[in-house]
């Protein structure tokens, strides 16, 4: 299995648009969908700070992953950039 840790600081103004986008039913999860091998995301905020947020991603291989960014490449950026505007920060956390 290939796991994949993202750390998001969300501007509150946002919190509920970023929630609505990163969750298990979110656009997101939606796009990773249409990638072979695609496992789940799970979405979670931190109980001290209801800004930071954690997603983990979860796919049957790094391979299963690279495979989907090389085909929807041009989706996942417009994606990204859609949730650039809703971060304050966001950083890989680790991956493997």
């Amino acid at each position: 299995m290939y796991i994949i840790l993202w750390e998001y600081h969300v501007k509150a103004e946002k919190q509920a648009e970023f929630e609505q986008i990163y969750s298990p039913s979110g656009a997101w999860v939606a796009l990773f969908q249409k990638g072979a091998g695609y496992l789940g995301t799970e979405l979670l905020r931190d109980e001290t700070n209801s800004l930071l947020y954690i997603t983990i991603d979860r796919w049957e291989s790094k391979s299963a992953y690279k495979v989907f960014l090389s085909m929807w490449e041009q989706a996942y950026g417009e994606l990204d950039a859609q949730g650039a505007g809703l971060t304050e920060r966001e950083s890989l956390l680790a991956s493997g």
